[in-house]
């Protein structure tokens, strides 16, 4: 079992700056990717950035060049940081980790609140 805990979110004004934490605890060998996703009310949830374990990232266009998805691995903990935020980027942003351990299991946190004011 992972879990998963999400930080950093909150109220920021168009064109700042926001960075999200996603700490992990447990059973964390063997760890593939971990990923944020987003959803926005009344919107499905949708992939913004994800980091795999050999180090691969892929960025959401709608995000590329504005975040940063990185790992500190002493530290168990993946980041998301977001610049040049913009109202369409308010959202819950949600952390998902997958793993593999005789089969695929997924983890999703609770989820942080990110509300970018126009």
């Amino acid at each position: 079992q992972v879990q998963v805990v999400e930080s950093g979110g909150g109220l920021v004004q168009s064109g700042g700056s926001m960075r999200l934490s996603c700490a992990q605890s447990g059973s964390i060998s063997s760890i593939n990717s971990t990923a944020w996703y987003r959803q926005a009310p009344a919107q499905e949830r949708e992939l913004v950035a994800r980091i795999k374990h050999g180090g691969d990232i892929i960025y959401a266009d709608s995000v590329k060049g504005r975040f940063t998805i990185s790992r500190d691995s002493t530290k168990n903990t993946v980041y998301l940081q977001m610049n040049s935020l913009k109202p369409e980027d308010t959202a819950v942003y949600y952390c998902n980790v997958v793993q593999w351990r005789s089969g695929l299991y997924t983890y999703w946190g609770q989820g942080t609140q990110v509300t970018v004011s126009s």
